[in-house]
Order: C-alpha cells, then sequence, then structure tokens
C-alpha cells in the first residue's frame, strides 16, 4: 500500500503565509499536508472556474486552527479535531495557525490548480 507524510511528499509549494506538501497516491487521489501563518480568504483565486468556486471536493482533517468553506447555501467552519467533507462549489478562508491534511481526487484537482496558478500570477 502506497504511504506519504509531510516530510516525503513529492512536491512542496510555499507562498508567503502559507506552505503544502502534496503526494499523489494509487487509485487517483492527492494528498495535502497545509500549513498557513497568516489568515486569508482564497476565493479570489478561484476567479474562472465555475461559479468561481473550486470545484473540487476534499474530504480533510483539522490538526490545529479553523477553516471556513462557503459556498451558495451558506458557510460551515471547521477546527481544531474536525474531519470534514467538502463538495465542489466551495471557496475556502482559512485562519492563522491551521494546519490540516487534505484529500482530493488528483485529476479534479489539477484542473483546479492550473487556474489558482494562473490567477496566483496575475496578482488576484
Amino acid at each position: 500500500m502506497p504511504k506519504t507524510s509531510k516530510e516525503s511528499a513529492a512536491e512542496t509549494f510555499r507562498l508567503e503565509g502559507y506552505e503544502g506538501h502534496f503526494d499523489d497516491l494509487e487509485g487517483g487521489y492527492t494528498v495535502g499536508f497545509e500549513t498557513y501563518t497568516q489568515t486569508a480568504d482564497l476565493t479570489p483565486l478561484f476567479k474562472g472556474l465555475p461559479d468561481d468556486r473550486c470545484q473540487c471536493s476534499h474530504w480533510g482533517y483539522v490538526l490545529k486552527g479553523k477553516v471556513v468553506f462557503k459556498t451558495a447555501d451558506g458557510e460551515e467552519a471547521f477546527q481544531t479535531g474536525d474531519a470534514y467533507y467538502v463538495p465542489p462549489g466551495h471557496t475556502p478562508e482559512i485562519f492563522e495557525g491551521t494546519e490540516l491534511v487534505e484529500f482530493s481526487p488528483t485529476d479534479e484537482l489539477k484542473r483546479t490548480l492550473e487556474v489558482v496558478g494562473r490567477n496566483l500570477e496575475a496578482g488576484e
């Protein structure tokens, strides 16, 4: 069976206020170990996707801190110790000091991150 950890993950991304370690697992899922050192409303990064919202589903666990997912139906907060599922059609707000582990379908995540990357380059 495949395994990974924050330390052994194949890809690492660092931005101001963020560090993420990612690895693709067999079966079509990507695991991300993410740390946020600044509060961030990530809504602008999804501009250009349907409804300007993330179109990838995620299963996660909040190791520390707080994340809020906003959908057309409202918003829901998850805090330290909470496991969650969020369907496509959301935008996240993540708070300073948050650490989480998140599993996402690899193909959908890659399509989403292409748009996020373009928005980051454009200064969104």
